[in-house]
């Protein structure tokens, strides 16, 4: 699992891993914000630059994030045919919901 360490304090992780059939699923942990979503960005670049038909962000364990997060997520999902997105925090759900984005990023509660 990569930590992620801003100056701030607030942390994040990411563990990526990919089933048999290749799609990756992104855990994320933590905090993820403005102070922390470069680093982010950077570990995941790889598994996008892939193209795989699918990712999938484990939102599980995510503490909190903010709008950075949700934009990496879209901008994940413009390279990509589906962003699933699991287990959301309701704080997370409400988001994407109010901002319309439901029918982009397909959420499994």
């Amino acid at each position: 699992m990569e930590e992620l360490d801003a100056s701030e304090g607030s942390a994040g992780a990411a563990d990526i891993t990919f089933d048999e059939a290749g799609v990756p699923t992104i855990k994320l942990s933590g905090e993820i914000d403005m102070s922390n979503v470069d680093s982010l960005r950077r570990l995941i670049e790889p598994v996008v630059a892939r193209a795989p038909e699918r990712v999938i962000f484990d939102l599980a364990s995510l503490t909190f994030m903010d709008s950075s997060g949700i934009a990496l997520l879209l901008q994940v999902s413009a390279k990509t045919r589906t962003v699933r997105v699991r287990e959301p925090s309701p704080l997370v759900r409400r988001m994407i919901d109010a901002t319309g984005l439901a029918d982009v990023l397909v959420v499994d509660s």
